[in-house]
């Protein structure tokens, strides 16, 4: 995180008796990954532009356990998930934001049985909230008719069902949105989910993420938006394959409606 930004601590908000309104679950991608790291640079500027009172947790922040999920491992995933839900209680968290729909898949639909209880935004929610209330005004120029196609994160998509609020977000970008054949309910998977990320591909003549990139490039976008960290690497990787780099920019919808912002 550069100088500039605003990032407390919960540990730190406690330490003056202050509770914030939202914590923003950073995630691990948003926390290691590179590219990711600069969707959560994004979102935390819009966060701060809109004097959001938010803290985040810091290195007391782990996995939520999703990925072990996904791949079998039921102990390891409530290992980690009693293990996050033991400090979001004791802080009395009450409403969550990320930007990685997995963490919200999980903390939303997994936690809860586990003594996790909690509001959980995915990031496009939350900006849609922020949007609708006034407190982030979106300055016309920067997209004007710009060709956008939206790529669904089947997390945020098909497992619980919000396909509006991404789409809103992007409406007021004043761009050219460009639905793929295949979106909303019938979108095809980048070919991150389900920890198939972490594992080589198997037998057939292409990877996922190509045939997805594939239905993207029939829109003829100039940008690719996304709302996911894994599939913003499934599809940057697509675009390089397919050597469109010059020409197709893949943006995380933060980042969006950060350069809107001219932040």
């Amino acid at each position: 995180m550069s100088e500039q930004l605003n990032v407390p601590t919960m540990e730190e908000l406690m330490a003056q008796g202050k509770q914030p309104d939202i914590l923003f679950w950073v995630g691990s991608a948003g926390s290691y990954d590179d590219r990711a790291k600069k969707i959560t640079r994004a979102f935390v500027k819009i966060l701060n532009k809109a004097n959001v009172n938010f803290a985040v947790l810091g290195t007391e922040e782990t996995c939520t356990g999703d990925v072990a999920k996904r791949a079998g491992n039921e102990f390891l995933f409530q290992m980690q998930a009693m293990m996050n839900i033991e400090v979001l209680n004791a802080y009395e968290v009450k409403r969550i934001v990320t930007c990685d729909p997995h963490s919200f898949n999980c903390l939303k639909n997994e936690y809860p049985s586990l003594g996790g209880k909690y509001d959980v935004l995915h990031h496009t929610q939350f900006i849609k909230e922020l949007i609708e209330s006034k407190k982030l005004e979106i300055k016309d120029g920067v997209f004007n008719g710009k060709r956008i196609t939206f790529h669904d994160p089947c997390y945020l998509g098909r497992a619980n069902s919000e396909y509006d609020a991404p789409r809103d977000v992007l409406a007021t970008l004043n761009a050219n949105l460009l639905e793929m054949k295949r979106s909303k309910s019938t979108a095809l998977c980048c070919g991150a989910g389900g920890a198939q990320m972490f594992k080589d591909a198997e037998k057939g003549d292409k990877e996922i993420n190509e045939l997805r990139t594939e239905d993207a490039l029939k829109t003829n976008p100039e940008i690719i938006a996304t709302a996911c960290p894994y599939c913003m690497t499934m599809m940057s990787d697509g675009v390089k394959v397919k050597e469109k780099e010059s020409e197709i920019t893949v943006l995380d919808i933060a980042e969006l409606i950060a350069q809107s912002q001219g932040l």
